[in-house]
Protein backbone atom coordinates (compact mmCIF):
# COMPACT_ATOMS: atom_id res chain seq x y z
CA UNK A 1 0.00 0.00 0.00
CA UNK A 2 1.31 3.10 -1.10
CA UNK A 3 2.04 5.89 1.82
CA UNK A 4 1.77 9.72 0.80
CA UNK A 5 3.59 11.93 3.04
CA UNK A 6 1.74 14.84 4.08
CA UNK A 7 3.69 17.56 1.74
CA UNK A 8 2.82 15.36 -1.14
CA UNK A 9 -0.95 16.13 0.03
CA UNK A 10 -0.41 19.29 0.45
CA UNK A 11 1.14 19.58 -2.65
CA UNK A 12 -1.66 18.37 -4.84
CA UNK A 13 -4.03 19.65 -3.40
CA UNK A 14 -2.69 23.21 -4.29
CA UNK A 15 -2.11 21.95 -8.20
CA UNK A 16 -5.44 21.25 -7.81
CA UNK A 17 -7.29 24.03 -6.62
CA UNK A 18 -4.98 25.86 -8.83
CA UNK A 19 -6.62 24.15 -11.71
CA UNK A 20 -10.09 24.40 -10.62
CA UNK A 21 -9.41 28.04 -9.98
CA UNK A 22 -8.73 28.97 -13.55
CA UNK A 23 -11.35 26.36 -15.26
CA UNK A 24 -14.10 28.24 -12.79
CA UNK A 25 -12.71 32.07 -14.13
CA UNK A 26 -12.29 30.59 -17.73
CA UNK A 27 -16.34 29.30 -17.33
CA UNK A 28 -16.90 33.16 -15.81
CA UNK A 29 -15.76 35.04 -18.82
CA UNK A 30 -16.58 32.91 -21.79
CA UNK A 31 -20.39 33.11 -20.55
CA UNK A 32 -19.99 36.78 -19.75
CA UNK A 33 -18.48 37.03 -23.07
CA UNK A 34 -21.43 35.31 -24.79
CA UNK A 35 -23.84 36.86 -22.94
CA UNK A 36 -22.32 40.19 -24.17
CA UNK A 37 -22.51 39.11 -27.75
CA UNK A 38 -26.15 38.46 -27.71
CA UNK A 39 -26.96 42.23 -25.76
CA UNK A 40 -25.03 43.67 -28.93
CA UNK A 41 -26.71 41.66 -31.25
CA UNK A 42 -30.18 42.45 -29.31
CA UNK A 43 -29.41 46.05 -29.55
CA UNK A 44 -28.05 45.84 -33.02
CA UNK A 45 -31.40 44.17 -34.13
CA UNK A 46 -33.23 46.85 -32.09
CA UNK A 47 -31.75 49.91 -33.22
CA UNK A 48 -31.87 48.21 -37.15
CA UNK A 49 -35.59 47.86 -36.27
CA UNK A 50 -35.84 51.37 -35.27
CA UNK A 51 -33.93 52.81 -37.95
CA UNK A 52 -36.63 50.78 -40.25
CA UNK A 53 -39.94 52.29 -38.62
CA UNK A 54 -38.53 56.09 -38.47
CA UNK A 55 -37.51 55.39 -42.21
CA UNK A 56 -40.67 53.79 -42.83
CA UNK A 57 -42.03 56.71 -40.78
CA UNK A 58 -40.53 59.11 -42.68
CA UNK A 59 -41.61 58.17 -46.15
CA UNK A 60 -45.28 58.32 -45.18
CA UNK A 61 -44.60 61.53 -43.61
CA UNK A 62 -43.56 62.72 -47.10
CA UNK A 63 -45.97 60.71 -49.27
CA UNK A 64 -48.60 62.35 -47.06
CA UNK A 65 -47.36 65.83 -47.54
CA UNK A 66 -46.19 65.13 -51.15
CA UNK A 67 -50.22 63.60 -51.49
CA UNK A 68 -51.17 66.88 -49.99
CA UNK A 69 -49.17 69.41 -51.32
CA UNK A 70 -50.72 68.11 -54.94
CA UNK A 71 -53.95 67.99 -54.05
CA UNK A 72 -53.69 71.30 -52.99
CA UNK A 73 -51.41 72.59 -56.26
CA UNK A 74 -54.48 70.88 -58.18
CA UNK A 75 -57.36 72.47 -56.11
CA UNK A 76 -55.82 75.63 -56.56
CA UNK A 77 -54.89 75.16 -60.35
CA UNK A 78 -58.82 74.09 -61.06
CA UNK A 79 -59.77 77.22 -59.46
CA UNK A 80 -57.61 79.27 -61.20
CA UNK A 81 -58.54 77.70 -64.18
CA UNK A 82 -62.46 78.05 -63.30
CA UNK A 83 -61.65 81.97 -62.87
CA UNK A 84 -60.02 82.32 -65.74
CA UNK A 85 -62.94 80.91 -67.69
CA UNK A 86 -65.55 82.96 -65.93
CA UNK A 87 -65.10 86.68 -67.10
CA UNK A 88 -66.83 90.05 -68.70
CA UNK A 89 -64.67 92.05 -71.44
CA UNK A 90 -66.13 95.52 -72.17
CA UNK A 91 -63.71 96.35 -75.13
CA UNK A 92 -65.01 99.99 -75.45
CA UNK A 93 -63.63 101.08 -71.84
CA UNK A 94 -60.60 98.07 -71.70
CA UNK A 95 -62.54 95.79 -69.26
CA UNK A 96 -61.34 91.81 -68.78
CA UNK A 97 -61.96 90.88 -65.67
CA UNK A 98 -62.75 87.89 -63.78
CA UNK A 99 -65.86 86.32 -61.77
CA UNK A 100 -66.66 84.74 -58.62
CA UNK A 101 -69.23 83.85 -56.76
CA UNK A 102 -70.90 86.22 -54.53
CA UNK A 103 -70.57 90.13 -53.39
CA UNK A 104 -69.18 89.95 -50.59
CA UNK A 105 -66.16 92.76 -49.83
CA UNK A 106 -64.08 89.92 -49.69
CA UNK A 107 -65.03 88.97 -53.34
CA UNK A 108 -65.04 92.20 -55.04
CA UNK A 109 -61.65 93.16 -53.59
CA UNK A 110 -60.52 90.93 -56.13
CA UNK A 111 -63.19 90.15 -58.44
CA UNK A 112 -66.52 91.56 -60.30
CA UNK A 113 -69.16 89.61 -57.87
CA UNK A 114 -71.63 87.42 -58.89
CA UNK A 115 -75.20 88.15 -57.42
CA UNK A 116 -76.17 84.21 -56.59
CA UNK A 117 -79.62 84.84 -57.12
CA UNK A 118 -79.40 85.30 -60.65
CA UNK A 119 -78.42 83.00 -63.62
CA UNK A 120 -75.44 82.15 -64.82
CA UNK A 121 -75.86 81.34 -68.46
CA UNK A 122 -79.19 82.72 -69.35
CA UNK A 123 -82.30 85.09 -67.67
CA UNK A 124 -80.86 88.07 -65.76
CA UNK A 125 -77.18 87.69 -65.30
CA UNK A 126 -76.32 90.12 -62.68
CA UNK A 127 -72.89 91.40 -61.73
CA UNK A 128 -71.55 93.88 -59.30
CA UNK A 129 -68.02 95.55 -58.54
CA UNK A 130 -66.33 98.40 -57.19
CA UNK A 131 -65.25 101.59 -59.14
CA UNK A 132 -62.96 103.46 -56.69
CA UNK A 133 -61.34 103.68 -53.95
CA UNK A 134 -60.45 99.87 -53.48
CA UNK A 135 -57.33 97.76 -55.17
CA UNK A 136 -59.31 96.38 -58.36
CA UNK A 137 -62.32 98.83 -59.43
CA UNK A 138 -63.23 96.97 -62.16
CA UNK A 139 -66.35 99.33 -62.72
CA UNK A 140 -64.75 102.68 -62.73
CA UNK A 141 -65.35 103.63 -66.34
CA UNK A 142 -68.99 101.75 -66.79
CA UNK A 143 -70.17 105.65 -66.24
CA UNK A 144 -68.55 105.64 -69.94
CA UNK A 145 -70.59 102.77 -71.71
CA UNK A 146 -73.38 103.93 -73.50
CA UNK A 147 -76.62 102.38 -75.84
CA UNK A 148 -74.97 100.23 -78.74
CA UNK A 149 -72.02 99.09 -76.47
CA UNK A 150 -71.00 96.01 -76.61
CA UNK A 151 -70.06 93.21 -73.74
CA UNK A 152 -68.92 89.51 -73.65
CA UNK A 153 -69.76 87.52 -70.86
CA UNK A 154 -67.72 83.92 -70.81
CA UNK A 155 -68.81 81.06 -68.32
CA UNK A 156 -68.32 77.47 -68.36
CA UNK A 157 -67.16 77.35 -71.67
CA UNK A 158 -70.13 79.34 -73.31
CA UNK A 159 -69.36 82.84 -75.24
CA UNK A 160 -72.41 85.71 -74.99
CA UNK A 161 -72.54 88.99 -76.52
CA UNK A 162 -74.63 91.31 -75.20
CA UNK A 163 -75.93 95.17 -76.72
CA UNK A 164 -76.11 97.65 -73.62
CA UNK A 165 -79.63 99.13 -73.67
CA UNK A 166 -80.11 100.73 -70.84
CA UNK A 167 -78.17 103.16 -68.92
CA UNK A 168 -79.60 104.89 -65.07
CA UNK A 169 -79.42 105.32 -61.60
CA UNK A 170 -81.34 103.62 -59.15
CA UNK A 171 -82.08 103.83 -55.30
CA UNK A 172 -79.77 101.23 -53.34
CA UNK A 173 -83.03 99.60 -51.74
CA UNK A 174 -84.30 98.71 -55.77
CA UNK A 175 -83.55 95.08 -56.78
CA UNK A 176 -86.05 94.90 -59.68
CA UNK A 177 -83.14 95.67 -61.96
CA UNK A 178 -81.92 92.14 -60.45
CA UNK A 179 -85.25 90.04 -61.31
CA UNK A 180 -86.20 87.44 -63.59
CA UNK A 181 -86.60 88.60 -67.14
CA UNK A 182 -87.95 86.78 -70.38
CA UNK A 183 -85.07 87.54 -72.39
CA UNK A 184 -81.37 87.05 -71.83
CA UNK A 185 -79.92 89.79 -70.10
CA UNK A 186 -76.71 91.42 -68.19
CA UNK A 187 -77.56 93.92 -65.60
CA UNK A 188 -73.90 95.97 -64.17
CA UNK A 189 -74.59 97.65 -60.84
CA UNK A 190 -71.71 99.60 -59.37
CA UNK A 191 -72.16 102.67 -56.80
CA UNK A 192 -72.24 106.14 -57.35
CA UNK A 193 -69.62 108.74 -56.46
CA UNK A 194 -70.66 110.55 -53.79
CA UNK A 195 -73.87 109.30 -53.37
CA UNK A 196 -73.84 106.51 -50.91
CA UNK A 197 -77.97 105.66 -51.32
CA UNK A 198 -77.82 105.45 -55.48
CA UNK A 199 -76.09 102.69 -57.45
CA UNK A 200 -75.51 102.81 -61.16
CA UNK A 201 -77.26 100.25 -63.43
CA UNK A 202 -76.26 99.20 -66.91
CA UNK A 203 -78.28 96.52 -68.79
CA UNK A 204 -77.63 94.54 -71.26
CA UNK A 205 -79.33 92.48 -74.06
CA UNK A 206 -78.08 89.61 -75.91
CA UNK A 207 -77.58 89.37 -78.93
CA UNK A 208 -75.54 86.65 -80.31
Amino acid sequence: MINFTQRYVNTISIIISIILFYLINFYIISTKEIDSVSINSNQEQIQLEQEKDFTKETTNKESTNENEFNSNDKSTKESNQKTANWRIEIPIIGLNAPIAEGTTQEIMNEYVGHFEETNKTNGNIGLAAHNRGYNVNYFQNLKKLKEGDEIFYYCDGIELKYCVTTQKIIQDTDWSMLEETKDNVITLITCVENQPEYRRCIQAIQIL
